[in-house]
């Protein structure tokens, strides 16, 4: 059960109904009818920070109750869905605790939560390596005929989650495992919140070196200067001179390094090396995780990280990954280094010579220039069509238009919201009834998860012949206002990113799998991001766009030629930002790869090199802050498998009609209900037929055509 307790997120409120005689957790709709005081996501456990005591007591006793009601070695169905529940039960917890722990604004529930994710993490080291359960899978597996096909690949895959946990391990070596793995957890936690505790900081001085559209972004400061008499030269006096702090977190540095004008005083250079300089401690929390992660994979009996991670995954080996990766990167580099080119030309025209070569704090701020001159783009003209309620407004067309469903808002119970701005949201189908239910947390406060995140608080499964427990979601951001505003206008990039989320949440909302194991994202790692990156091609799509984006104050829908010269501009440099995700995942593949590790800035130094057309500015280690490096070790090569894999899907089933019932009742029927369900090379053959995707090496990498054709690219 390893891989699917890491891989969940959080669940939510249970009410007591019986399966095989024993209490179990289940969701009508009925719940939500009436709003009476509930806890946290509507946990009754959740009302106070404490309550996460009770909360993981509860859920050890009913595990205890299942684990001794398994150990009668049952039928093969009743074990299969008792593990599931024990599975569903736990991860309530688990996934619970992680959304509070990121988004919750109350310090104590969030050391109650981290608290709770301790307690429970070790119980599962208990049920992992519990031969009594691994011997009833194994009876179940073994008795496949009897189960249903979907049962059946449960009863496969947690036979393999509880080898991958070393059950088959001496006990010493299980311990080492188990140690190994709360250490790996631990440095994930203090990774993460090294980023939040020292994001940088830049002191900018005087004031008037930093444009007036930035300044609402910065916090003035002051510092005492002499002040010199004309005609002595001698000090005569103090005076407070004001400037600015730049605080280098990801938003505010994208600000800065767009935005902050070329001079003398080389701000965006001092922006730039600051902000992928910090959290320097972070750099040791690396080298401890790389080398734990390495330690587990030996004593799993994998020659690294990568090669255990990505096994059970479509690639199957990081042979298979690099293979790919080797394809794309000698695919895109001739577009890339033209691009480079082009970037350089530009600044010296604009420049002169004297400024020197192009830089890496240069990319940001002329490429901007660039598409804006090219297209006539200002990018506070493409945000006032996107207030944050109209864009709302576009998740819900695309719902309506793809799957004749509706969200309608539902009033938050009492306790049951984290924080004021939270709404809540049911999807619901006229014939169906209510499909799921999503909490949206839009706007960035102090201390909340800094990204965008989808998390899945309770995952789809049947409860009874009759009743289905029903997806609860969150999808988490941090958009903000404008200063001149009280209500968010995105740009365009964050609107894209809004889209990607809601492919996740889709996902799962509309997953109908009989167990939450296989529910939603619960998929293989280099399918999970498929949904997502498809969805990003609806936010960029004018039929898609004039149902929703309107002028923040005249209402006006969004002109045509504006969305012409917006998808234009994003595909000037689309070469450039290919060879990043490129390296990024070499990057991931190298640190959790067999050869012994070097620092890791040394690495990410001489990959840079190796596979971007960029120079590396030396003292500066961005992998610091690169937190997919936690969730994706040796996985980040599945936004690229996604990348294909969306291309083809757009191009073959969506782009003739995206919003037409039709295509939204292919990809419902055929991809998205199933979750982990069924093997991802079916599922996506099934969508859209042969040649998305081929074996190779004893793996499956996917087919490029479509993605060439959309970047314009030769294949090589």
């Amino acid at each position: 059960m390893l891989r699917l307790l890491r891989r969940s997120c959080p669940k939510l409120r249970f009410k007591p109904g019986y399966i095989f005689g024993y209490p179990g957790p289940s969701t009508t709709r009925r719940q939500y009818a009436f709003s009476t005081a509930t806890g946290l996501y509507g946990f009754d456990h959740l009302k106070t920070p404490k309550g996460f005591r009770r909360f993981v007591d509860d859920a050890i006793e009913r595990s205890g109750e299942l684990v001794a009601y398994i150990s009668g070695m049952p039928s093969s169905a009743e074990i299969i869905r008792a593990m599931d529940e024990i599975s569903n039960t736990v991860c309530s917890v688990i996934d619970s605790a992680e959304l509070c722990r990121q988004t919750h604004p109350d310090r104590e529930f969030v050391e109650e939560a981290i608290k709770a994710s301790i307690r429970v993490n070790e119980y599962l080291h208990y049920l992992n390596t519990n031969h009594t359960l691994y011997n009833a899978v194994i009876k179940a597996e073994q008795e496949g005929n009897l189960l249903t096909d979907e049962a059946h690949r449960v009863a496969h895959y947690l036979r393999l989650d509880f080898e991958r946990s070393g059950i088959h391990l001496s006990a010493e070596k299980v311990d080492r495992v188990n140690r190994l793995s709360i250490e790996i957890s631990q440095l994930c936690r203090q990774f993460n919140q090294n980023i939040v505790n020292d994001p940088g900081t830049v002191d900018i001085f005087p004031a008037s070196h930093m444009p007036r559209n930035l300044h609402h972004l910065l916090k003035p400061i002051y510092r005492s200067t002499s002040v010199v008499s004309k005609d002595s030269w001698r000090p005569r006096g103090t005076m407070n001179e004001k400037g600015f702090r730049i605080t280098t977190d990801p938003h505010t540095l994208s600000c800065v390094l767009q935005g902050a004008p070329n001079d003398e005083f080389q701000v965006r250079k001092m922006a730039y090396i600051k902000g992928n300089s910090v959290p320097h401690a972070n750099l040791g929390v690396l080298d401890q995780l790389i080398a734990s992660r390495h330690e587990l994979a030996q004593i799993m009996g994998y020659r690294s990280y990568a090669e255990f991670n990505v096994k059970p995954n479509m690639a199957s080996s990081p042979e298979v990954v690099m293979s790919f990766l080797l394809e794309m990167r000698k695919m895109v580099k001739p577009s890339a280094d033209e691009e480079l080119k082009k970037i350089r030309d530009f600044k010296r025209e604009k420049c002169g010579q004297q400024y020197g070569d192009l830089e890496p704090w240069d990319e940001a701020y002329y490429t901007a220039m660039m598409k804006s001159s090219a297209y006539d783009l200002d990018s506070s003209v493409v945000a006032s069509y996107f207030p944050l309620p109209q864009c709302i407004k576009g998740l819900k067309v695309l719902v309506e238009s793809l799957f004749g469903a509706t969200f309608h808002s539902i009033p938050l119970a009492p306790g049951e919201s984290w924080h004021p701005d939270v709404l809540k949201m049911s999807l619901h189908h006229p014939e169906e009834g209510d499909l799921g239910y999503l909490y949206l947390d839009l706007y960035s406060r102090k201390g909340k998860y800094p990204g965008c995140a989808h998390f899945a608080i309770k995952g789809g499964r049947m409860v009874s012949e009759t009743e289905y427990q029903l997806p609860v979601v969150a999808l988490v951001c941090n958009f903000s206002a404008s200063h001149n505003s009280s209500t968010a206008r995105l740009n365009h990039w964050e609107l894209e990113t809004l889209f990607h989320e809601f492919g996740h949440a889709l996902h799962s909302l509309l997953s109908r799998t009989d167990y939450q194991h296989f529910s939603g994202t619960r998929v293989a790692l280099d399918l999970a991001e498929a949904p997502s990156n498809l969805f990003e091609y609806y936010s960029w799509d004018y039929r898609v766009l004039k149902t929703f984006a309107k002028h923040y104050s005249t209402g006006e829908s969004i002109p045509e030629k504006l969305v012409e010269s917006m998808q234009g501009a994003r595909k000037m440099f689309d070469a450039t930002e290919l060879q990043r995700q490129i390296f990024y995942a070499v990057i991931d593949q190298t640190f959790f790869g067999e050869q012994p590790t070097p620092p890791t800035s040394s690495i990410v130094a001489d990959l840079k090199r190796q596979y971007t057309s960029w120079k590396h500015v030396d003292g500066t280690h961005w992998e610091a802050r690169f937190n997919h490096l936690l969730n994706y070790g040796a996985g980040y090569y599945s936004y690229l498998y996604a990348k294909c894999f969306a291309a083809t899907i757009w191009q073959k089933l969506c782009q003739e009609d995206p919003l037409s019932l039709t295509t939204g009742t292919a990809l419902r029927t055929k991809f998205l209900q199933h979750g982990g369900a069924k093997e991802p090379s079916h599922l996506l053959s099934g969508l859209v037929g042969d040649g998305i995707l081929r074996n190779f090496n004893g793996g499956m990498v996917p087919d490029i055509s479509c993605l060439c054709n959309e970047m314009k690219l030769e294949k090589v």
